[in-house]
């Protein structure tokens, strides 16, 4: 069924297909990839309609369910993509709910996407894993690429399963599969989607509206974060370096900032001193002392130049600077 488009992508020319474009990293990075390639040339697909006009008019939109074997393959078939983009999934907190299905959506979906790509001549995939893959046992300060992983949620899990699944495919296959271990990720284009480390988001919001913000998080819980812009760069540069720089077939470390939820609220209140932050830790701060407080992302930085741009102090900055301004259809 299609949901689409003004536009149509060339068949069977450089397309790009960008499954679970609706979420946080799907709405921006769509629209990236559309500024560097054309929009006729960008395949948004997503389990629901686009709420924002940018994702559903700027060009073609197919309705997916990436568990819809048959679906997905008919979905490449149709606009044959060099790339594929599969960041569909199940967030941590959330897939803790509905344990069954998170492992179903992260883990089938996943497959379906290498499946497809490795039978119908797709050149490159991309999936993005996470620091939810470490777990107690790991080291918390500057977490190694190599070492201890023993995650405890659903989604670390399978991400971890994800990432010797890509490198598989890559080793039997020769797929060109690429992927990220993204921090938390904060962005002011989309709301908070289920994540632990979600409060990064919405204790800004809440600031700009001028509210009280109680974090689910203890005061002193540092987690690394990564700001959107740089995520966005990370994932753009990691799947434009040459295939022979890429050393690293399971997943890559990526680092950016730590903070925790004192440091940010301090960073916040440099722009609203009145803003106040209570503490109520739930059931997602052992999901939290579980994950790295730091990550060593060395190999990235020698593999392919990854060098991130943000520190706290600047993207509260810009983050503060958007969500001031006024909202307009379609943003």
């Amino acid at each position: 069924m299609n949901a689409s488009s003004t536009s149509a992508a060339t068949p069977g020319g450089d397309t790009i297909l960008v499954i679970g474009a609706g979420g946080q990293l799907g709405l921006e990075l769509t629209h990236e990839l559309r500024q560097m390639y054309g929009a006729s040339n960008v395949v948004a697909a997503d389990v629901r309609a686009p709420k924002d006009a940018e994702t559903a008019e700027a060009g073609p939109f197919e309705l997916l369910d990436v568990l819809d074997k048959n679906r997905l393959e008919e979905v490449v078939r149709q606009y044959k993509p060099k790339q594929v983009y599969h960041l569909a999934a199940l967030l941590s907190a959330t897939a803790e709910k509905n344990p069954k299905f998170g492992w179903q959506l992260n883990m089938d979906g996943l497959f379906h996407v290498l499946d497809a790509a490795v039978d119908l001549g797709v050149k490159q995939v991309y999936w993005p894993s996470s620091i939810a893959v470490f777990g107690p046992d790991t080291p918390r300060q500057n977490t190694p690429q190599l070492t201890v992983m023993n995650p405890n949620t659903v989604y670390g899990i399978s991400k971890l399963a994800g990432e010797q699944w890509c490198e598989w495919y890559f080793r039997k296959h020769g797929l060109d599969v690429r992927s990220l271990r993204y921090p938390g990720l904060i962005g002011y284009k989309s709301l908070p989607g289920g994540g632990t480390t979600d409060y990064a988001v919405d204790i800004y919001h809440k600031a700009v509206a001028g509210q009280q913000y109680e974090c689910f998080l203890s005061e002193e819980t540092y987690l690394p974060m990564m700001y959107m812009p740089d995520a966005l760069k990370a994932t753009l540069d990691l799947m434009h370096a040459p295939a022979d720089s890429i050393k690293v077939r399971s997943s890559y470390n990526l680092g950016a900032m730590s903070f925790c939820p004192r440091e940010i609220t301090a960073s916040i209140q440099r722009h609203y001193p009145e803003f106040q932050v209570s503490y109520q830790p739930d059931a997602r701060q052992q999901i939290a002392d579980s994950w790295p407080a730091s990550i060593d992302d060395t190999q990235a930085r020698q593999d392919w130049g990854w060098q991130p741009q943000f520190d706290l102090h600047k993207m509260t900055d810009d983050m503060l600077l958007h969500l001031r301004q006024p909202v307009t259809a379609g943003v």
